[in-house]
């Protein structure tokens, strides 16, 4: 996938986000992001295995949780930093748009994973995403990211059973250029 910066990417639920651009770095490249998610909305609770998240308020009232701990909130200057391998959610606590800037680093694949789910979701106009699609990026890349809150048996049967079955239906030709998930 050949993703040129900035590069936007917006859901039908009400979230965008601004991949600004990549900063190498010697330890890994940075994803400089910026994003905007409209209230009540932002992404379920999720692990980022191999990477390190920090979003700063710039407007707006962010609501964040850290799977088993109390929700939190933050305003305008605030930073919540979510280590890697933490599962965790974040979402627009207030009345007006939340609007945030930080990054992802290292970037690894995150560009090309969030903008198959946000498109997977568009196909169901829904938050969630289109059942192939959605399984084939859970199983793909279950290395790098995860949703804690899906029933075990679901990730280790339903999942694979589903993305296989969309293997041998030819479902995954549009994500023929999905890069290689990276291996811990």
């Amino acid at each position: 996938m050949n993703i040129t910066y900035p590069h936007v990417i917006e859901n039908c639920i009400g979230e965008k986000i601004i991949f600004q651009r990549v900063q190498p770095e010697p330890d890994g490249d940075r994803v400089l992001v910026e994003n905007f998610v409209q209230p009540g909305h932002g992404p379920v609770m999720h692990t980022h295995w191999l990477q390190d998240e920090l979003l700063t308020v710039l407007e707006g009232r962010i609501g964040y949780q850290v799977l088993g701990q109390p929700k939190q909130y933050a305003g305008p200057g605030e930073t919540v930093l979510f280590e890697r391998g933490t599962p965790h959610r974040f979402w627009n606590a207030g009345d007006d748009v939340l609007h945030c800037e930080g990054w992802i680093k290292p970037a690894n694949t995150i560009v090309f994973f969030l903008s198959a789910i946000y498109a997977a979701q568009n196909k169901t106009g829904t938050a969630e995403p289109e059942r192939f699609d959605g399984a084939y990026l859970m199983q793909r890349y279950a290395s790098e990211y995860d949703l804690p809150e899906i029933p075990g048996f679901v990730k280790k049967t339903i999942i694979p059973a589903t993305y296989h079955l969309g293997k041998l239906l030819g479902k995954y030709e549009h994500l023929k250029d999905a890069p290689e998930p990276i291996r811990a």
